[in-house]
C-alpha cells in the first residue's frame, strides 16, 4: 500500500508537514528541554505558543478587535449549553434552524434553558437541503438565531450567510465545526462562532469560540463558572488548564494555512476537490448523492451505492487501495467522503478512479 488517504469525518486528517514538525519538536520544543505536553500553561513558553495561535487565527479569519477568541475544552457539544447560558440575556426564547443531527442536538440542549422556536427545518426531506431564508419564521423577540452552516453527517452546507436585519439585537450564532477555516468568512456578521478543532484545524479536545465582546457578562442564573464566556475571556483562556497540546497543533495548522495562501487559496482548493467528486457522482447511476445540488457540502460528501449489498465489498476494496474511513454515519448509512483542508486533491482523484473501477466491475 503506497499511500493512505483518510476520509474520516473527525478526528480527521492533519497536514503531513504539521505532523512532521510536531514529531521533530516532541521531546524538545525550541530548545526548552520540554515537550509541549509537559509545559505549564502559564509559563512563558506555552504563553508564546497560545499568543501566536490567536494572532494567526485573527489574521487568517479577519477577526475584529471587538471580538474575543477563546480556546476551550469540552468540544463543540459543550457549546450547545454554553450558548443559551450566555446569550439569553434575560429573554425566554431562541431561534434555531434545524438541518440535521447536529442542529437537533443543539436544539435539544437549548430546550433545557429556554423556549426554542424552530424557525425552519429540512426534516421534511430527510435533511437534504438548506431551507431558503425567505421561508424562515423568526421570532423577533428571541435572544439569538442559531444555525449549523455545515452538517457533517448529512452533507448539507449553507453556501450563504443568513442576513438578520437586527443583527446587533438578535446575534447570529453558528456551529462551524466542519467548515471553519475552509473558506473566507465575515466574522462581523456573527455574534458568536464556535467550532470543534478536529475537522480542519487541529486534533480533538479543543473548541474555538469567537464571540463579540458586548455579548459577554450576562449569564442565566446558576451558570457554572466554567461555562461563563466572560470568565474565560477575562483570563485569556487560561482560567483553567486548557487543552495545551491541541492548541499547539492547531497553531501549527494555522501556520500551514498561512504558508498555503490563507483562506482564499484554501477555498479554491476545496472547491476543486469537491467539484471533482460531485462531477463524477452526477454522471453515474451506480452512485447517488442525496443532497440538493445548491446545498452540497464541500467538506462532507455522502453517497450511496445503487446496490446496497455491495457496501461491505466497496469498503473492503477501498481499504486495500489505501482509501479509509469511507463508511457513512450509522444514522444514515451509505458512504461519506470527508475532504477537509488537509486532504490533498490527489486523494480525491484516487478515490474517483477507484469508484469508477468498482462500478465498472459490478455493473
Amino acid at each position: 500500500m503506497e499511500h493512505i488517504y483518510n476520509f474520516s469525518a473527525g478526528p480527521a486528517v492533519l497536514p503531513a508537514e504539521v505532523l512532521q514538525q510536531a514529531r521533530e519538536e516532541m521531546l524538545d520544543w525550541h530548545g526548552s528541554g520540554m515537550s509541549v505536553m509537559e509545559m505549564s500553561h502559564r509559563g512563558k513558553e506555552f504563553m508564546s505558543i497560545a499568543a501566536r495561535a490567536e494572532a494567526d487565527l485573527r489574521e487568517l479569519a479577519g477577526i475584529p478587535e471587538s471580538y474575543k477568541v477563546l480556546f476551550l475544552s469540552g468540544g463543540a457539544s459543550s457549546q450547545f449549553a454554553m450558548v443559551p447560558m450566555n446569550l439569553l440575556c434575560g429573554k425566554k426564547s431562541a431561534n434555531y434552524i434545524n438541518t440535521g443531527e447536529w442542529s437537533k442536538k443543539a436544539i435539544k440542549e437549548a430546550k433545557r434553558y429556554c423556549s426554542v422556536n424552530v424557525a425552519a427545518s429540512s426534516e421534511d426531506a430527510n435533511f437534504t437541503y438548506a431551507p431558503p431564508q425567505d421561508t424562515w419564521n423568526i421570532d423577533p423577540d428571541a435572544a439569538y438565531l442559531h444555525y449549523t452552516p455545515n452538517e457533517t453527517i448529512g452533507g448539507v452546507e449553507f453556501n450563504w450567510t443568513p442576513a438578520l436585519p437586527q443583527a446587533n439585537v438578535m446575534p447570529l450564532v453558528a456551529d462551524m465545526s466542519s467548515s471553519f477555516m475552509s473558506r473566507p468568512l465575515d466574522v462581523s456578521r456573527f455574534g458568536l462562532i464556535y467550532a470543534g478543532a478536529q475537522k480542519n484545524v487541529g486534533p480533538a479536545g479543543l473548541c474555538i469560540v469567537i464571540v463579540r465582546e458586548d455579548l459577554l457578562g450576562t449569564t442565566v442564573p446558576g451558570t457554572p463558572t466554567m461555562f461563563d464566556y466572560k470568565i474565560h475571556a477575562d483570563n485569556d483562556s487560561m482560567y483553567n488548564t486548557p487543552p495545551t497540546y491541541a492548541m499547539y497543533i492547531t497553531g501549527l495548522v494555522l501556520e500551514w494555512l498561512k504558508k498555503r495562501g490563507g483562506l482564499e487559496a484554501m477555498e479554491k482548493t476545496n472547491i476543486a476537490k469537491a467539484n471533482l467528486l460531485y462531477s463524477f457522482l452526477d454522471t453515474t447511476d451506480f452512485y447517488h448523492c442525496p443532497v440538493a445540488r445548491s446545498d452540497r457540502s464541500r467538506m462532507n460528501i455522502p453517497f450511496t451505492l445503487k446496490n446496497k449489498s455491495l457496501d461491505e465489498e466497496f469498503l473492503k476494496q477501498a481499504q486495500t487501495r489505501g482509501l479509509i474511513q469511507l463508511k457513512g454515519h450509522r444514522s444514515v448509512g451509505g458512504m461519506r467522503a470527508s475532504i477537509y483542508n488537509a486532504m490533498p486533491l490527489e486523494g480525491v482523484r484516487v478515490l474517483v478512479e477507484f469508484m469508477k473501477e468498482f462500478a465498472s466491475n459490478h455493473a
